[in-house]
Parts: C-alpha cells; sequence; structure tokens
C-alpha cells in the first residue's frame, strides 16, 4: 500500500504502460504521423514570505512560515499517433508524468511543486499519473475524449511547477473553414499540478459566496481570422452551480516600418452567478506592445467592476487577463491595476538564445477586510537556449518575483528551471 493516497502507480509501472502504447501503435497502423517526446525539468523554487502576523501568511502546525522551498525533478512522456485511415479517422494519445522531490523539508514545503501533506507538510518522494485521449476525426474536425491541457480564453491549464496541470473530458474541435476555429466541451475534473488524483472542480472569485464543487464545466468559442492582421474571438463558459462567463477579444498586429510593429489587444469579460453564488463582475482590459528590433516595450490597463472579483477555476488554472502575474492574480473585487512590460532579445546584439523580460503590475481602488488597500509586483525573467553541442536546445531560466501588498503577506521568490525536449520521432 502506497504511504500517500494520491499514488495511485509508481514510477516504474507509469514508464512500462507508456512504453506499451508505441507496440500498440503500430499494430493499428497509426505510427506513420505519430509524434514521442520526453521532456524533462528541473524545477526549484524557494519563497520568503516577509510578514508573520497577517491572516493570510501560510501556517505549519500552527507557526506562521518563513518560507516555502522545493526541489524536484519532472518527467514528461507524450504520445500522439496518427489517424487510421478510412472517412473517420481514429487516434490514441498518451500522457505520462513522473515527479521525483529531489529536496524539500517538512515545514518549508508547499510551493505546488510536490504533493503535500495538509497537516504535517510531508511531502511525497516521488507521484505519477498517465492520461489516456482517445480522438476521432472527419476532415478538419475533431473530437477528444480523456486527458486535455486547455489553452482557452476561459480555462488555461496550469504549467508553471514541476509538472503540468490536466483535465477530464470531452472537447470538438473544428477548423474546416478557413480562418475560422469552432470549439465546445465539456470537462468533468481536474489534476492539479502536485497530485495525481481527478477532483471536482471549485471557483475562485474574491468576495463571493456559495461557491460549491462541481463536475460540470462546459464551454464553447469561435475564433475568426477577419484578415492575417486581425483576429476576433468569442467564448462562452458555465461552472456549473458557480458562475457564467462571456469572453471577447480582438488582436490587431500593424506594421509602423519595415522593423516597427505595434500590437494591440482588448480582452473583455462578463461573468455572473449559476446557483446560489453572488459572482457580478465585468473585466475590461487593453494591452499595447510597441516592438523594434529586439526590444518590446508594452503597457496594459484593468478596469473591473461589480460586486465580486473575476472568477476562475481554483488550484492553479490561470485567468486570461493582462495583469495575472507569476504570484498574484490582481483580481479582487473592484480593482483597478495596470502594468509597464520590457522584453529584450539578446540575437540582435550577436547572442541567440538570450531572452530578458521584466514587468511591473500595481492594483488599487480595491479593500481587504473593509481597509482601503494596494499591491503591486514585479517580474524578472531571464532565459538562455543552447544554440549548438550535446546539449543543444537546453533551457536555462532564472525568474524573480518580488510581491508587495498594503494589507497582505509580502514575498520574495527564486525559480531555477532546467528544461529539455528529447524528440524520439
Amino acid at each position: 500500500m502506497h504511504k500517500y493516497p494520491f499514488q495511485h502507480i509508481n514510477g516504474l509501472e507509469l514508464l512500462t504502460l507508456c512504453g506499451c502504447l508505441v507496440p500498440l501503435a503500430v499494430q493499428a497502423g497509426l505510427v506513420e504521423d505519430s509524434h514521442l517526446s520526453l521532456e524533462m525539468r528541473n524545477f526549484y523554487m524557494n519563497r520568503d514570505y516577509r510578514d508573520a502576523g497577517l491572516v493570510d501568511t501560510p501556517r505549519i502546525k500552527g507557526q506562521s512560515k518563513a518560507k516555502a522551498e522545493d526541489w524536484g525533478q519532472g518527467f514528461m512522456l507524450r504520445f500522439e499517433s496518427g489517424f487510421s485511415d478510412g472517412p473517420v479517422g481514429f487516434g490514441l494519445d498518451a500522457l505520462g508524468l513522473l515527479g521525483i522531490k529531489l529536496d524539500s523539508g517538512d515545514g518549508t514545503s508547499g510551493t505546488g511543486a510536490l504533493p503535500r501533506n495538509p497537516r504535517t507538510g510531508e511531502t511525497a518522494d516521488e507521484f505519477s499519473f498517465l492520461g489516456l485521449t482517445g480522438k476521432a476525426r472527419i476532415a478538419q474536425t475533431q473530437l477528444t475524449v480523456g486527458t486535455h491541457s486547455p489553452l482557452m480564453p476561459v480555462l488555461i491549464r496550469n504549467d508553471t511547477r514541476l509538472l503540468p496541470q490536466t483535465f477530464e473530458g470531452a472537447q470538438l474541435l473544428s477548423k474546416d473553414i478557413e480562418g475560422l476555429t469552432l470549439t465546445a466541451g465539456q470537462f468533468r475534473s481536474t489534476r492539479l499540478r502536485d497530485s495525481t488524483n481527478y477532483e471536482d472542480m471549485k471557483m475562485f472569485a474574491d468576495g463571493a459566496t456559495g461557491g460549491v464543487e462541481s463536475d460540470r464545466f462546459n464551454f464553447g468559442g469561435i475564433t475568426y481570422a477577419v484578415s492575417p492582421k486581425l483576429t476576433g474571438t468569442y467564448f462562452y463558459a458555465q461552472l456549473e452551480d458557480n458562475y457564467r462567463q462571456h469572453y471577447l477579444g480582438l488582436l490587431h498586429t500593424l506594421p509602423l516600418t519595415e522593423s516597427l510593429k505595434l500590437r494591440s489587444e482588448l480582452r473583455y469579460f462578463d461573468s455572473d452567478d449559476d446557483g446560489r453564488t453572488t459572482v457580478d463582475n465585468r473585466n475590461l482590459g487593453a494591452m499595447f506592445t510597441l516592438s523594434y528590433g529586439g526590444h518590446a516595450l508594452g503597457a496594459s490597463y484593468q478596469r473591473q467592476t461589480g460586486d465580486t472579483g473575476q472568477p476562475f477555476i481554483a488550484g492553479g488554472a490561470d485567468p486570461f487577463v493582462f495583469n495575472t502575474q507569476t504570484y498574484h492574480h490582481f483580481l479582487r473585487a473592484d480593482e483597478d491595476s495596470w502594468q509597464t512590460r520590457y522584453d529584450y532579445d539578446f540575437a540582435a546584439l550577436g547572442i541567440p538564445g538570450l531572452t530578458l523580460m521584466a514587468r511591473y503590475v500595481r492594483g488599487d481602488d480595491f479593500e481587504i477586510r473593509r481597509q482601503d488597500a494596494h499591491e503591486w509586483e514585479r517580474d524578472v525573467d531571464i532565459a538562455y537556449v543552447i544554440q549548438s553541442g550535446p546539449l543543444k536546445n537546453l533551457v536555462l531560466r532564472w525568474r524573480n518575483v518580488a510581491y508587495r501588498g498594503s494589507r497582505t503577506t509580502d514575498i520574495d521568490e527564486n525559480r531555477l528551471i532546467v528544461n529539455y525536449v528529447l524528440k524520439f520521432w
């Protein structure tokens, strides 16, 4: 019996099961267009909590935590089959995940990278997961059933720790009409980034009450490329018995000169209650980015109205808003926020593979415990992709975060990530 109830399959069993998929694909004649890759991620995270007395400071065994620190090695084996012959093509995809603890302490766990006992803080030595996805295709319309990693405006899976989050359900995607993409489906459960078990979905919305666990996330959307420079998107989503949400987005790219480009994007969310919740939120955001050579300078503004913050699925899913950052979402009830961002690609200086990102976000005009409050976050990412030699395409990344709030726990954070993808075919 496993020491941790969430470990229903060990690493050896996982690799054995994944290995069986290849001969099965060959027998079915689906290997011609298949792909098999192994992503290896070494992930270290250290979060320093700067306050001890505030109510939102994490605690372990009743005592305020001074830091959270985890180090692990992740493996992500991805198999994508081709499709069988005939008017309706069938296929099978597989995702095998394995996380191994390299270092973590009972009193310093809790970064979200490793499964942990919330009472004692003890972390698992390893955790693993195998997800299968059946698929069927007619022309350019594809139905998938099983494990999904959604990237939609109304739901984005989290992949900011050791292993990615997944969802279980069905999705229909159609691209039969040129320039038009139609999406519809339903997810029944989610597996969090630090877990191996599927569970019902929960809502987070600052200031809202009445939320319940749900096994129905319904969604549908349309994306249309009006021209190569202008794209419009509409999505509808419902987390049953929690909230309903409409999304409208516009993306436009304007070349000003041969080397100067302006990217403009608008995102609007309209969210209301479903069931007995009190969700009530409108969120309008705009971001403009000017690019020249290796430089990119961007600015955004986000305005919220309503009685609550914008709702989204709790547990790590990333809201598709401009000012949600590495640490904080900036979606408190009635919060307005703005951002400045700078990116630089050092290839312009003759150093290909080296990139820099720095951004600052500030939020105001909201309350915490009925008192006026404000907050800000500063993120810096430096990454280098090795360009040649036996380690070609190995990615080295340092991510630094500082968050400060007038009535919240301040944090300083560092993440070191080494990532490599080995493509078998």
